[in-house]
């Protein structure tokens, strides 16, 4: 176990209305004097303690300065407030009266849709909105029911909660799961129609945009888990889920285990990424995770959002930028260099074709090819002109 020279307790404070981490501990000139030393620290003298400004050093940035010298951080108090802050913002469950029938039913309903294997996520979602039918219906009998009812709901709950297309979607396919678990009821099924999705186009970086925005990241630790993305075109979910043992340097490969439809694949490790990932490895030790927190644990999606944010404005990027951006530019980067869609799906992990083919639709090699009409009018003025270099859109022609 490794021992601490000295020990310090950060909570979360604010200065002048800014909100900043205290750095707190037992007078002692040596330790006043390291702390002196990180980088952002500063003193408060009205209050007479050390600080950093929350929104220049994260939490694990001042965690690592402080651990590598060799100091034990108490950070319980951030921990235990971050805990009461989470809990208020918990939205409060719609108190629902119904009959003990229908809340046997609504257990019921759970179990059947267990039995289908479906994730926890979806059935809670899914047990959301039965539970708004159920209680939207009162006490109707299960068997009078009808695709009426279903649409007086729908209706009801689109125009009251203003759901989005792909809410309403989820609430439809909800409906169907119950049609099909009920025994007895007049609801037809194969009747009830969700709306069309959006086709929305995906948010794409240029591979100078990305390599711009790795520049930008000073932190090893953020830059690695950036190029981590990027390189091997991971959700964020299978990043922050990643352990070292399925990570094979040797061979250049992730194994992304339990992903998206409780699938299993491979995926490549960028050659460059490498010596990147030696030196993270190398400087912050993780235990069993591919990224960690400071207590060992997984790293929140949280903080990858926040710091991605930052080196976006460093990069000078305009774009809306998500951690998801870089599977999208990943995908986009393989079909232009000529990769096959069939391979593009198997290292995205997709079950459909059609979900990969959206990226044919943003990449811009073979349309590069195709000339404007624009042009070409141009050009055929150009060449019919003695003095075609003096072709210009912004005078018409220069005689």
């Amino acid at each position: 176990m490794k021992t601490y020279r000295y020990k310090v307790v950060l909570k979360e404070i604010k200065h002048l209305s800014m909100p900043c981490f205290e750095i707190g501990f037992n007078s002692d000139n040596e330790l006043e004097k390291i702390i002196k030393s990180i980088d952002h620290v500063k003193y408060n003298t009205s209050q007479n303690t050390f600080y950093v400004s929350k929104n220049k050093m994260s939490l694990h940035q001042l965690f690592t300065s402080l651990n590598d010298r060799n100091i034990y951080v108490d950070y319980s108090e951030i921990i235990k407030r971050k805990k009461n802050n989470s809990q208020k913002d918990k939205p409060k469950r719609v108190a629902r009266n119904l009959s003990e029938d229908r809340k046997k039913l609504l257990k019921l309903f759970v179990s059947y849709l267990k039995g289908l294997r479906l994730s926890e996520n979806t059935i809670n979602v899914y047990y959301t909105f039965i539970a708004d039918f159920v209680t939207y219906i009162g006490e109707k009998p299960i068997e009078d029911l009808s695709n009426n009812d279903v649409r007086l709901f729908v209706e009801n709950q689109v125009n009251h909660k203003r759901y989005a297309i792909s809410t309403h979607r989820q609430m439809v396919s909800a409906i169907k799961h119950f049609g099909n678990f009920l025994p007895k009821s007049n609801l037809e099924v194969e009747d009830l129609t969700r709306p069309k999705k959006s086709r929305h186009l995906p948010t794409v970086l240029s591979k100078e945009e990305i390599v711009d925005l790795l520049r930008a990241t000073k932190n090893l630790k953020h830059r690695t888990i950036i190029a981590m993305l990027y390189s091997a075109g991971l959700r964020i979910s299978e990043v922050l889920s990643l352990e070292l043992k399925d990570i094979d340097v040797d061979r250049r490969q992730l194994f992304i285990k339990n992903a998206k439809g409780r699938k299993d694949r491979v995926v490549i490790m960028a050659e460059s990424f490498i010596p990147l990932y030696s030196n993270y490895f190398m400087t912050y030790k993780p235990n069993r995770f591919f990224v960690e927190n400071p207590n060992g644990g997984i790293y929140s999606a949280g903080s990858i959002r926040k710091f991605l944010k930052r080196s976006c404005d460093q990069a000078g990027i305009k774009k809306r930028v998500t951690p998801h951006t870089f599977r999208h530019s990943f995908a986009t980067h393989l079909i232009e260099d000529g990769v096959g869609l069939r391979h593009v799906q198997d290292l995205l992990g997709h079950s459909k074709p059609e979900t990969t083919m959206i990226y044919t639709h943003v990449a811009k090699k073979d349309l590069l090819k195709i000339q404007s009409p624009l042009d070409s009018a141009l050009l055929s003025l150009s060449s019919g002109d003695k003095n075609h270099n003096k072709v210009r859109l912004s005078n018409n022609l220069i005689k």
